[in-house]
Order: structure tokens, then C-alpha cells, then sequence
């Protein structure tokens, strides 16, 4: 009785529930809402992209390495959004 009893008191003092609720999924659009500052830096930078790409000069030859920050910058900020969509949702929030 004891070698049963103690990992389901362990588990329930660790918090583990036996019966979950089903989780709803975060979405990266829900988390654009509540990081509006992160989502207009996309929308920022993906307009800056589109600008330095028709532009017909090369801005002093910076053009391609600030297309390639800038893209790069978009993508690490897409992946915080969906990395807090995943945490927001094995915590419930």
C-alpha cells in the first residue's frame, strides 16, 4: 500500500493532475495581440525590406547586409511570438 500511495501523493503535491483539462492552443496571432509592439516591428521591418529591395541604389553598399539583419531580425522575432504561444499554452494562460 505504501509503494502505491507514495508516487500518487508525490504527484499530486508536484501539482500533476491525472485528468487534464484540454489545453487551448495559443495562436501566434493571439500573441501578436498581447505583444503589439513586437508584432508592428514585423510589420516595420517587413515594409523596410520591401522598400530596401525595390530601391535602386544600394545604399552605400549596406543594402545587402541590412536586408539580411533585418530579415533575420523578423524571423528571431516570429520565433519569440511562437515560443511564447507554446509556453502560454502548457500553462493555461
Amino acid at each position: 500500500m505504501k509503494k502505491t500511495l507514495m508516487p500518487l501523493l508525490l504527484a499530486i503535491g508536484l501539482g500533476v493532475s491525472f485528468n487534464p483539462a484540454p489545453a487551448r492552443a495559443e495562436t501566434t496571432s493571439e500573441e501578436r495581440a498581447a505583444h503589439p509592439r513586437i508584432a508592428k516591428a514585423i510589420d516595420d521591418m517587413e515594409d523596410a525590406i520591401a522598400y530596401l529591395e525595390s530601391a535602386p541604389h544600394d545604399f552605400g553598399g549596406h543594402k545587402g547586409d541590412a536586408l539580411r539583419a533585418t530579415r533575420e531580425a523578423v524571423r528571431q522575432l516570429r520565433l519569440a511570438l511562437r515560443y511564447r504561444a507554446i509556453v502560454d499554452t502548457r500553462h493555461g494562460h
